[in-house]
């Protein structure tokens, strides 16, 4: 497809970056048609609540009324179960990958993400999807990258979420993260509570801040994808045309299909490798003390944990609930 021939600023779009459904409600994957696709806990909660996904639901729970396991441990794997099953589901729908996301309550914990993406990767795999499809989601905390660093050498690729920083995006790409997911709308949400005012296009500092990732990343070589994610208007999806990947809500995948026109070429691999920049080289201390100098990154990757933790909570409760 030429930008002569898109209808819209999707079709647009998708010639200049792969296009991710961030959603995890199947008819919105078919109506857009994206490449991949990528839950969280606050979606799958969101979309169990919803009547049509009530078979997944009550599956999950059937399938494991007789197991010898009691407790947490069992609605743990009716968790694991259901992921899994949406998962599967998806990838009926997308011909690339789909995320999967590991407990927000290990993401200080790097033998438990490690044990628990291997859990997740042995059920897709024996339901016949290859490891090659599935994103494991971590927290871009230290251990989350320690933990991504270990599944790579195994052959699992993981998706580093709840990013804010450059310390993060550097540490993710240093030990060969699969993709990023920096968080474009909770950066504009800290900056507009934070100075009273609001930022649009190019001024967002969400987008400023993929801008500054990307051009980092190719600059340097890193194979790590850069996937932008939460965003709260097209604007900055337009700003980011030219990104490996971006995660977009079925309420603007709408918006962009709506809007007639082609897009402008933001990102550009081969102008980032022009960029007057310098190599960062992080290890744990210097990692740990960017992040704490940065007060957004810190606060939203904080409340970002708590919040899919929460959300994590509420589904265990509906499980224990059924059970």
């Amino acid at each position: 497809m030429s930008t002569q021939t898109a209808s819209n600023q999707l079709e647009s779009l998708k010639q200049y970056t792969k296009v991710v459904a961030d959603t995890g409600d199947f008819e919105s994957m078919k109506e857009y048609q994206p490449q991949d696709a990528t839950t969280n806990p606050t979606l799958i909660y969101t979309a169990v609540e919803m009547p049509e996904y009530a078979p997944l639901f009550d599956k999950a729970i059937a399938d494991n009324k007789g197991s010898s396991l009691t407790g947490d441990a069992l609605s743990r794997q009716v968790m694991i179960d259901l992921l899994v099953a949406f998962g599967s589901k998806i990838l009926n729908i997308v011909p690339g990958r789909v995320s999967t996301e590991v407990d927000a309550r290990l993401s200080f914990d790097v033998n438990g993400s490690v044990s628990v993406a291997k859990e997740i990767i042995a059920l897709y795999e024996k339901n016949g999807i290859s490891r090659e499809r599935i994103l494991i989601k971590l927290a871009s905390t230290w251990e989350g990258i320690k933990a991504a660093e270990i599944l790579k050498k195994e052959g699992i690729n993981c998706n580093m979420t709840l990013l804010f920083s450059m310390a993060q995006a550097v540490g993710a790409a240093q030990v060969g993260a699969q993709l990023i997911s920096p968080f474009v709308g909770r950066i504009l949400d800290w900056y507009k509570k934070d100075t009273g005012k609001d930022f649009a296009g190019a001024e967002d500092p969400g987008v400023q801040s993929v801008q500054q990732i990307y051009t980092y990343y190719k600059k340097f070589g890193y194979a790590t994808e850069v996937m932008g994610a939460s965003f709260r208007n097209t604007g900055e999806i337009i700003e980011l045309a030219g990104c490996d990947l971006l995660t977009i809500s079925p309420k603007l995948l709408a918006e962009l299909a709506a809007n007639k026109g082609t897009l402008e070429q933001k990102l550009c691999a081969d102008s980032a490798k022009e960029a007057d920049i310098e190599k960062l080289d992080i290890d744990e201390k210097a990692f740990r003390w960017m992040l704490n100098e940065d007060q957004m990154a810190t606060e939203k990757l904080s409340e970002g944990i708590r919040k899919f933790g929460q959300d994590i909570v509420k589904l265990e409760n509906k499980i224990v609930a059924a059970l």
